[in-house]
């Protein structure tokens, strides 16, 4: 048996079965904790799914905000300031970086919140978060207003990487399962990653 759903049917579920099919339909995503600092020095943590690969020259990311009336320290921080990292949840914190999405009073620091820690590497204006291990200092390019649903897609230029040697080869490859970084689907459901194997790049096949 499958079950099929057209446009009528997805307008008429019932709101939160809803929001769960859809945010689950793209598949395992990537999981992160956005670091960011305001003006005042008040720092701030959020749990985003929504991290995607840019372009690597130069090298970005971009990720994806709620609708604007919904946005809380993170956007006005990363645009006062210039500045926001990056960071993988790990199997270790992904119970609080979940927990960052609680709704907390406006001035709470989600670090202190979450038992979570800042840390700062040089002079990047950020945090980053000491318990992930692999983290990237970001900083603010541009944006796009989506009009469809009001969100907004940020994109960041990538300044600065930090990783462990252990996983980094000698090809400039990641191996990311070996970080214990997670996946996700949907908004609340968080996957282990087993490496299957790296392919080798594609050719079209020689004519005999």
């Amino acid at each position: 048996m499958i079950k099929i759903f057209n446009s009528d049917d997805i307008n008429q579920l019932e709101r939160i079965y809803r929001i769960n099919l859809i945010n689950a339909l793209s598949g395992f995503k990537s999981v992160n904790l956005i670091g960011t600092k305001s003006k005042t020095g008040q720092p701030n943590v959020a749990v985003f799914s929504s991290v995607i690969h840019m372009g690597s020259n130069p090298p970005l990311m971009g990720f994806i905000m709620r609708p604007l009336p919904n946005q809380r320290d993170t956007y006005p921080n990363l645009k006062s300031t210039g500045f926001y990292t990056i960071n993988h949840v790990t199997e270790a914190i992904y119970k609080k970086a979940h927990q960052t999405s609680a709704k907390y009073e406006k001035g709470v620091s989600e670090f202190e919140a979450c038992g979570l820690t800042e840390e700062y590497h040089e002079d990047f204006a950020a945090p980053f978060v000491k318990e992930c291990a692999v983290k990237m200092g970001l900083s603010y390019v541009e944006e796009y207003p989506i009009k469809a649903n009001n969100t907004i897609l940020i994109i960041g230029k990538i300044e600065k990487v930090i990783v462990p040697e252990s996983i980094l080869k000698d090809t400039g490859h990641l191996n990311i399962h070996e970080s214990n970084s997670l996946t996700m689907s949907g908004l609340d459901t968080y996957f282990k990653t087993e490496k299957l194997e790296r392919m080798p790049y594609a050719h079209k096949p020689k004519l005999s």
